[in-house]
């Protein structure tokens, strides 16, 4: 179904923009506005459906040799919403999918769903039982669905149904409901569509709540929907718990293409498959040159070093994107071109809007930097259970008006002449050395950009030393050292830079820099390194 382009949002009216001059006041509305957009669903799995009514034979996915139709999956996943009601699940409920990657995750996932239910996913084999006790209590959750093999790891709280997918799925189907309907009420375009919880490496995790309007505004318009359509395979790599699998899962399956789920190699999927969805620092991994299939590829997570952008650019269609779980996958959206002057984020998604604010909570002038605020139908329904945080990070949107909220992102960028956004790093990555302001992740793309450098990550010792790290394990310090001076201030100069052979990654593909700082400020981090 072809999506309606409509009018962009009207003008901002508000005295925060009285400050700047009538050239800047029309850019940053301009830039800051993405196109406002019709919607052909209101419900994710609705699309899912369509594509099962219509075309019950294609394979929906396939896992180290099993498969599954789309036909199948519909029945199997009505089935189990069954099953589900029977226990109790009611629209607005959220189930836990506490499961490892196979074909009964994705039955698991669209039950949860058909049932007017959000999913609360994560990887038993990642997740440690703690983790998974806390998901259980703070997402109130009733039922837990998981695969017969993990059972043992789940811990299950008095009152709650654990129900093993792949058990569910084994008898004949027999007479399962062609259509499940969930009880009570219908669906509404506010439902709520998953519960990811934020990987606590800056305290506490936090359940983020993602209606279904949030989903099908990234998933179900360009560029966010890739350009995947019937006949292609997109690659299942990532971690179910991680927001950008959603971006793997449901894109891939609303527009009936063939999700190629991963085993132990990701390199081997990537090579048989025309779409994939990744980190930077997994991306770096694989080889471009092997690829020969994928037509577009799109890296979100963490900021992407230029010549990576560029090796994948040469081979494919190649989008940098950035947004937080809070704004639903990614908020903002660039197809790179080698040619280009810079690498940036693009500009706001469709029916969403950016910020770049000063600290009054005005709009910087074009140019200026700020930290990016984001609006729209992007802005996700908040976290479970903690108001205080809620109002730390969720404003009133005073440019949209009308009850809407925007979300504080806390990255820096700022607008191009040419109306892109470049993205600058974290308000937390901004450090004092020697009194100066010193941007961390500049220095680990100057270092990126270094021949051969695959991924850096700079970090502050103490007030008056930067300490980097380096993959892989050939790149020379001092030439390294040299890099850096050449580019930036004396100050931004770290006073060692320590090769490895990988950086370590986090459950989710990202880089781990809390594991680097943890090896940066032990005694015994120089020979460890």
């Amino acid at each position: 179904m072809h999506q309606q382009l409509v009018e962009r949002t009207p003008a901002w009216s508000t005295p925060l923009l009285d400050h700047l001059s009538d050239r800047d006041r029309h850019l940053v509305q301009h830039y800051g506005q993405g196109l406002a957009t019709a919607l052909p669903e209101t419900h994710i799995h609705h699309a899912i459906e369509r594509h099962a009514a219509t075309h019950p034979d294609t394979v929906a996915a396939e896992h180290l040799g099993d498969t599954i139709t789309y036909g199948e999956l519909d029945r199997q996943a009505n089935r189990l919403a069954v099953h589900l009601a029977d226990l109790g699940v009611r629209p607005g409920d959220n189930v836990a999918v506490f499961v490892r990657r196979g074909i009964p995750m994705l039955v698991g996932i669209l039950a949860a769903l058909k049932a007017g239910a959000a999913y609360v996913p994560q990887d038993v084999g990642l997740a440690p039982p703690t983790h998974l006790r806390h998901v259980v209590h703070a997402a109130s959750t009733r039922v837990i669905l998981t695969v017969s093999t993990a059972t043992d790891r789940i811990p299950v709280p008095a009152g709650h149904h654990l129900v093993a997918v792949d058990t569910v799925m084994s008898p004949p189907l027999g007479h399962s409901p062609d259509r499940f309907v969930p009880a009570e009420r219908p669906t509404r375009t506010g439902d709520n569509c998953y519960v990811l919880f934020t990987s606590g490496t800056t305290g506490r995790p936090n359940g983020v709540v993602v209606t279904h309007r949030n989903v099908c505004n990234i998933l179900l318009t360009a560029p966010g929907d890739l350009g995947i359509r019937p006949g292609w395979r997109v690659g299942q790599i990532l971690n179910v718990a991680f927001d950008m699998a959603a971006w793997e899962i449901l894109g891939c399956l609303s527009h009936g293409a063939t999700l190629v789920i991963r085993g132990q190699d990701v390199a081997t999927v990537a090579q048989r498959v025309d779409a994939l969805i990744a980190t930077p620092t997994i991306l770096s991994g694989l080889d471009p040159d092997r690829c020969e299939q994928l037509k577009v590829v799109a890296v979100a997570g963490e900021p992407c070093p230029r010549p990576l952008a560029d090796r994948w650019a040469r081979r494919c269609a190649f989008y940098n994107a950035c947004g937080p779980t809070e704004t639903t996958i990614v908020n903002t959206m660039h197809r790179h071109d080698v040619n280009a002057a810079r690498l940036t984020i693009g500009r706001p998604t469709p029916n969403n809007t950016v910020y770049v604010l000063d600290p009054a909570g005005r709009p910087c002038a074009i140019g200026e930097v700020g930290e990016m605020w984001a609006g729209g139908d992007c802005v996700s329904a908040g976290y479970l259970g903690n108001p205080a945080l809620n109002a730390e990070r969720y404003a009133p949107d005073p440019f949209l008006g009308g009850g809407r909220l925007m979300f504080r992102t806390r990255d820096l960028g700022r607008w191009t002449l040419d109306g892109q956004l470049e993205h600058l790093g974290r308000t937390d990555d901004q450090v004092k050395i020697r009194g100066f302001r010193v941007e961390l992740d500049s220095v680990s793309a100057v270092l990126e950009s270094m021949p051969g450098c695959r991924r850096a990550a700079t970090f502050k010792l103490d007030d008056r030393s930067l300490v980097s790290f380096v993959a892989p394990r050939h790149i020379d310090p001092e030439t390294a050292k040299q890099a850096v001076a050449s580019a930036l201030p004396y100050y931004c100069v770290p006073t060692a830079i320590y090769p490895m052979a990988a950086l370590p990654e986090t459950s989710r593909g990202k880089i781990d820099k809390a594991a680097l700082l943890r090896l940066a400020t032990s005694e015994q981090w120089e020979q460890a390194a």
